[in-house]
C-alpha cells in the first residue's frame, strides 16, 4: 500500500482579486489515499480548511504520474488586527497574501 502523503491538498494556481488578496485557488484535494481532479476553492473556503487543521502545499502534478506531485512549500495563515492572510511557510508576520512561486490565472 502506498504511503499516505502528509498534506491534504496541493495548490496548483491562484487568481488574485484587484485588492491583492487571493480570490480563488485551483487545488487537488486528497480523497483517502488518492488525489481527485482539481477543484476551485474560494479564498474563504481555503482559509476555513486551513483553520480546521488541513495542510495545503504549493506544487504541481508530475506529468504522466497520476497522483505524484512536485511539492514546494507549505501554505499557512498569518495576520494581524483580525485580518487573515495566506502565506508560504510559517515564519514572519504578513501584511497581505504572499504566495510566491504559484502560477497566477
Amino acid at each position: 500500500m502506498p504511503k499516505k502523503p502528509k498534506y491534504d491538498g496541493v495548490i496548483e494556481a491562484v487568481r488574485y482579486a484587484p485588492d491583492g488578496k487571493v480570490a480563488w485557488a485551483r487545488v487537488h484535494e486528497r480523497r483517502g489515499p488518492v488525489f481527485g481532479d482539481h477543484v476551485i476553492l474560494r479564498r474563504e473556503e481555503l482559509i476555513e480548511r486551513l483553520k480546521s487543521g488541513k495542510k495545503f502545499v504549493i506544487g504541481k502534478r508530475q506529468r504522466g504520474m497520476g497522483n505524484a506531485f512536485e511539492v514546494e512549500d507549505t501554505v499557512s495563515l498569518a495576520g494581524s488586527n483580525g485580518t487573515t492572510y495566506l502565506v508560504v511557510g510559517t515564519g514572519g508576520s504578513a501584511n497581505g497574501d504572499h504566495l510566491p512561486g504559484i502560477p497566477q490565472l
